[in-house]
């Protein structure tokens, strides 16, 4: 039986600490237990980690700023002396793992537990999304004391990504009903650094949660999407929900994507395109998807399927739902290229036969992406699953903040956001 949030931190916090009192206790090699540093700072991160030093008009970094605030900077001390401590490849592979689970279990124990100022509020989701790329620069950086081949390094980022993100340990208590949500990682860091992803915020303030729903329980499962392109290439959705559609008792009752995405609105999002189709703006390492409007493309890893797929969530019940202060939408408006066209057209009320897909109804992005490949799964290994996508609204600072990490308004509207994706989801439980 899968342990609760609190506890399986804690377990693999004092394991991750003994065995780094183990490591730094042995005496052979003598370079293991002296060395203090084993990282070279001159290898350079990828986009999304060259961001960490980022700071407002040549002000201190954001993101240290956002982990000292957040608890999570310890994370990051302590994931980075185990990795000097670590004396060959299976150690290395075991300190990744548990630390990543650590540092989802952490997240998520902190997202359902009031936190008393100045530490940031609960349901921040930046902690996690900076500790995170804090721990991928160091295993980009660093020079063990064994032999490590750029294949070994690739496979510990990955384990360090599927296990921080909760995929590794979306496992469901037997005698309930199962709910799998997502959410999305912070994005658009170059035009702030210092947003976060209200979606995100709220699949760690769902994880692990046991609801009671006219008269059943429901365990609910979250997991958090990068927004990069090359992990979607890499079938990072289908390797996270694909289990949960299976037949076993891993077995989802129902399956829901999220992302952030208009001002003041949650949009249930109802068509679903199979093509990417935004130029406008880049994922987290600044790659475009390729297409556009005029000329949309698939990614060269989705599985085969049709131009449009529809939700199944019951949209119309979760419409009803309280959400104040803002408002929710059952939106079915399309960007296709009809049948024997070259033009996108909008159509409101949904695609027509035989048309390509330029926009779903959650756009030309990943949020559409994600969708579509979420409700494909479902049309592929259990047709009759509810599953789809929600929008939830944008998180912004007060006006008048140019500079500070946060403020009463931002904290407010992300609550409230976050507040209202829970009676969504609770009006879907029906």
């Amino acid at each position: 039986m899968r342990l609760r949030p609190s506890s399986l931190s804690r377990s693999l916090l004092v394991g991750a600490l003994a065995l780094s009192t183990v490591l730094t206790a042995t005496p052979a090699p003598a370079a293991v237990a002296v060395r203090t540093t084993c990282f070279d700072p001159a290898v350079t991160g990828t986009v999304e980690e060259q961001r960490l030093d980022n700071g407002i008009a040549g002000g201190p970094s954001v993101p240290a700023q956002i982990l000292a605030r957040s608890g999570f900077d310890k994370q990051v001390t302590l994931f980075n002396h185990l990795l000097c401590a670590a004396p060959n490849k299976l150690a290395a592979r075991l300190i990744v793992r548990a630390q990543a689970e650590a540092l989802w279990r952490t997240a998520t124990h902190r997202a359902q537990r009031p936190q008393t100022a100045p530490a940031l509020p609960a349901t921040d989701d930046r902690g996690l999304y900076w500790a995170r790329i804090s721990m991928a620069l160091a295993l980009r950086q660093w020079q063990p004391s064994f032999g490590l081949s750029t294949a070994d390094r690739a496979e510990l980022i990955r384990s360090l990504e599927y296990s921080s993100r909760g995929i590794t340990s979306t496992r469901f208590s037997p005698g309930v009903r199962k709910i799998l949500v997502t959410g999305f990682d912070p994005f658009t860091l170059d035009a702030d650094i210092r947003i976060g992803n209200p979606s995100g915020a709220n699949a760690l303030s769902l994880d692990g949660q046991r609801w009671r729903v006219g008269g059943t329980t429901y365990e609910i499962q979250t997991v958090v999407f990068p927004v990069r392109y090359t992990d979607f290439d890499e079938n990072m959705v289908e390797n996270a929900l694909s289990p949960h559609y299976r037949p076993g008792p891993q077995h989802a009752d129902l399956v829901m994507t999220a992302s952030q995405g208009r001002v003041g609105i949650f949009d249930l999002e109802v068509f679903n395109g199979r093509r990417r189709s935004v130029s406008s703006i880049g994922d987290n390492n600044n790659l475009w998807g390729g297409g556009t409007i005029n000329a949309p493309v698939v990614s060269p890893s989705m599985p085969p399927g049709p131009e449009w797929l529809t939700t199944s969530l019951p949209t119309a019940r979760m419409a009803q739902a309280d959400v104040t202060p803002f408002r929710t939408r059952v939106n079915t408006s399309v960007l296709e290229i009809p049948a024997g066209e070259t033009l996108p057209v909008r159509r409101p009320l949904g695609p027509t036969e035989g048309s390509i897909a330029s926009e779903g109804a959650g756009g030309g992005y990943l949020s559409n992406e994600v969708a579509y490949r979420n409700t494909l799964q479902r049309d592929l290994l259990d047709p009759l699953m509810p599953a789809g996508h929600l929008h939830v609204p944008v998180l912004q600072f007060d006006v008048a903040n140019k500079t500070e990490i946060t403020d009463p308004t931002y904290e407010a509207n992300r609550d409230a956001i976050v507040r209202g994706a829970h009676t969504m989801l609770r009006r879907a439980l029906g």
